[in-house]
């Protein structure tokens, strides 16, 4: 059986975070969220001491390409509804391990 492994890496602006800690209250809301709603992994990977830039990657395994695809485009979706940030960059990557 092959395992398929989708990563999302997206990079935001966060043009309203004064400080650090509100920069991580939205984070935080965000990676959380995305946790629960979808069961994806998730961390954030850059910017950790940037007040209105955040690096934040997301992870699936599955079985088929196709479930993988879908999660991860429902992934996308729900970080583009925060109002609260904005996307600059995203990043798809594939690992297929049989």
């Amino acid at each position: 059986m092959t395992v398929h492994v989708l990563a999302l890496s997206v990079e935001l602006h966060l043009p309203q975070c004064r400080s650090l800690k509100e920069k991580r209250a939205v984070v935080k809301s965000m990676t959380e969220g995305a946790r629960k709603r979808y069961a994806v992994a998730v961390s954030e990977t850059d910017h950790q001491d940037t007040w209105q830039r955040a690096q934040v990657g997301f992870a699936c395994v599955s079985g088929s390409p196709a479930h993988a695809t879908d999660v991860i485009d429902e992934v996308e979706r729900f970080v583009w509804s925060f109002t609260e940030s904005a996307v600059v960059e995203v990043q798809r990557n594939w690992l297929e391990v049989d």
